[in-house]
């Protein structure tokens, strides 16, 4: 036998050998943490607490555009059981899911993700409208109604009553409404806009004969008729960072001054747009005293500054984002990572 062939003999046995040790052993798949009875108790506890509130728009539950089929992702970075257990509220920026198969919004993993969510960790989920009358519904009885056609009070009394109604007739038990009130020259608009709010408030909102389902009112730069004040739990300022590329208290203290005759500083909440500015958790901030440092020395940013900040009247009812689902990919590789900071930095654990 010549050397090469010995060569190849003696490497083929060598693998004859190592074939016959390595055996078909089962990976084991690490498991999701999970958590005992007890520990989603205190969390609704806690939920239920005079603290700040984190309140945000999330959008990542619904398809990618022009897919068809439902979302079924892998990452809890599209899963609304993926999202921080403190945040409070959550409102669902790409509508209602359905657990109906001939649904057009049917999306069976985003409504048992909400189901779970709601029922273990107590998080609320509204409804989001931006409020115009300017296209068509379709009422519970299957007409189409045209606002459009209808701008008038009746008109207002349909559009709200159709608002309720997505609310209750949904079998997730939605906590409420979420009305963006950005009229841009619309028919609702001012006591118009009263109008739709003081129907809802019939039904939601410290004043509804559901008082446990929230009546919200987010705005940009056209302040709502100070009337709905007594109507609605909750006012968000959409306080983007827009036009400008330094955020500061002083800021959002003004956007606060131009709103406090009418609402309390426990009604009013500020947000950032993590749509635009999320790799840092916002962009520069500085503080009122003119600090721009947090704890470790770094960079203070809006999202920061928000949960931090306070109005010179009272104690704010909480801070928030929009498109906050983006800071799942925070570039520090922690899911999150902003959004649970900032919720501790507005409310300390107590030891």
């Amino acid at each position: 036998m010549n050397r090469k062939v010995k060569i190849i003999v003696t490497l083929l046995a060598g693998m004859c050998v190592l074939s016959g040790c390595i055996k078909d052993t089962p990976l084991e798949i690490q498991k999701l943490n999970t958590y005992d009875e007890q520990y989603y108790a205190n969390l609704r506890a806690y939920k239920k607490t005079d603290h700040t509130l984190c309140f945000g728009w999330y959008a990542a539950y619904a398809p990618i555009e022009g897919a068809t089929g439902y979302k079924d992702p892998a990452s809890w970075g599209e899963r609304i059981i993926g999202l921080p257990d403190s945040m409070d509220i959550v409102s669902l920026w790409m509508g209602i899911p359905s657990n109906d198969p001939n649904s057009e919004a049917y999306a069976p993993v985003a409504y048992a993700d909400i189901k779970f969510v709601k029922e273990k960790k107590g998080t609320r989920f509204v409804v989001p409208t931006i409020t115009r009358m300017n296209h068509k519904i379709t009422l519970r009885d299957g007409t189409v109604y045209d606002l459009a056609a209808n701008r008038n009070d009746e008109g207002i009394k349909v559009y709200a009553q159709y608002l309720v109604d997505q609310v209750l007739d949904s079998d997730l038990d939605l906590d409420g409404v979420d009305l963006d009130y950005e009229p841009e020259g619309d028919f609702l608009q001012g006591n118009n806009f009263l109008k739709l709010v003081q129907h809802i408030g019939q039904y939601f909102g410290p004043k509804g004969m559901y008082p446990d389902k929230l009546l919200i009112i987010n705005f940009y730069n056209t302040v709502p008729p100070a009337a709905t004040g007594e109507y609605a739990n909750y006012f968000v300022r959409q306080a983007y960072t827009q036009g400008f590329s330094e955020h500061s208290a002083a800021r959002l203290q003004s956007y606060y001054n131009a709103v406090a005759s009418a609402i309390p500083p426990e009604k009013f909440i500020v947000t950032e747009n993590f749509g635009d500015h999320s790799e840092n958790g916002g962009t520069p901030f500085v503080e009122a005293n003119g600090n721009t440092l947090t704890t470790d020395g770094t960079r203070m940013y809006s999202l920061e500054g928000m949960a931090r900040w306070n109005p010179t009247q009272g104690k704010k009812a909480g801070f928030g984002a929009f498109y906050f689902d983006r800071d799942y990919y925070s570039k520090t590789g922690i899911p999150y990572y902003n959004i649970r900071r900032c919720i501790q930095i507005a409310n300390p654990a107590a030891h």
